[in-house]
């Protein structure tokens, strides 16, 4: 049976027979659709979980583990990913405008056509893939930077 019933914002929901709620062990879950707006889904285990079209607005995902999780099309705006894993996880077409990404592991996630910027206003905007491959190339030459100065003060000592 399909439902959706807000027990209590943001604390506890039930969800096509998944309970909702922080710390969820929801791995390979099919919430496909689902309707988790306020959702709180703090540090739960989304591995490999279906929310391909699912509404995610101002869900609080913080520290959440969505490896390899379908997020096509899903809408989380305004959404609290601080801390998230999201490795390999498919973000094509999401809408994460307003969404806090803030320490967010994005290794290896599909961005393709992610929103991040309302589209009322027209302005020149870089798609969220960019801007890792930007992030990933700083992060390189920071990495180069280390192992040259760790390289001098072997020669030193």
């Amino acid at each position: 049976m399909v439902y959706n019933t807000l027990i209590h914002k943001r604390t506890l929901m039930k969800v096509n027979g998944y309970e909702i709620k922080p710390g969820a062990d929801l791995r390979d879950a099919n919430l496909t659709g689902a309707n988790l707006r306020v959702a709180n889904l703090r540090v739960a285990d989304l591995r490999g979980a279906n929310l391909r079209d699912a509404d995610l607005r101002c869900a609080d995902l913080m520290g959440a583990d969505l490896m390899g999780a379908d997020l096509r099309y899903a809408n989380l705006e305004g959404a609290d990913l601080v801390n998230a894993n999201l490795e390999g996880a498919n973000l094509r077409g999401a809408n994460l405008y307003g969404a806090n990404l803030y320490g967010a592991n994005l290794y290896g996630a599909n961005v393709t056509g992610t929103i991040l910027e309302k589209k009322e206003e027209p302005q020149e905007s870089i798609s969220l893939s960019q801007k890792v491959k930007e992030l990933e190339e700083e992060l390189k030459k920071y990495k180069n930077k280390f192992n040259q100065l760790k390289e001098l003060l072997n020669e030193t000592h």
